[in-house]
């Protein structure tokens, strides 16, 4: 069985090192109700967290970091969530997703039942910035 993460981005590339890729969710439904969702996508095929070195474990923590203060510090969220679950695609990565009290399934988990309907005219739209200079500062961040 192929795994769809080493044959494929994942998502549009934010950011790339030889180490992970970041890419923010365009496609489906969790874009459309998360718009500011990004994973990190570790390079090598590992499954889990503890397969990775000290060092790698350092460099993939201090990313996904990176990541969080970027959402907080562009969009102001209610909350970021950061999960790896690994369960559907046992690569590793970490989805790293800015929360607002509005969006559709706050507070659940984006991936339980809705709350409440969608927000009108799509949640891009409630953003305090577009998603394209969110991008650009997670890549310079990341650069440093």
């Amino acid at each position: 069985m192929s795994c769809p993460l080493c044959t494929g981005d994942g998502g549009l590339v934010v950011a790339r090192t030889p180490q992970y890729r970041v890419v923010r969710v365009v496609e489906g439904d969790e874009a459309r109700r998360f718009p500011a969702f990004y994973r990190l996508i570790w390079a090598a095929h590992v499954a889990e967290f503890s397969d990775l070195s000290a060092p790698e474990r350092h460099a993939c923590m201090d990313a996904v970091t990176a990541i969080e203060q970027v959402l907080r510090a562009r969009l102001a969220p209610t909350k970021v969530n950061l999960a790896t679950l690994g369960n559907v695609v046992p690569h590793l990565h970490w989805h790293v997703i800015a929360r607002f009290d509005w969006d559709s399934h706050f507070p659940a988990p984006v991936w339980a039942a809705p709350q409440r309907d969608e927000v009108a005219g799509g949640a891009a739209a409630r953003l305090a910035q577009p998603l394209a200079a969110v991008d650009a500062a997670i890549a310079q961040a990341l650069s440093r």
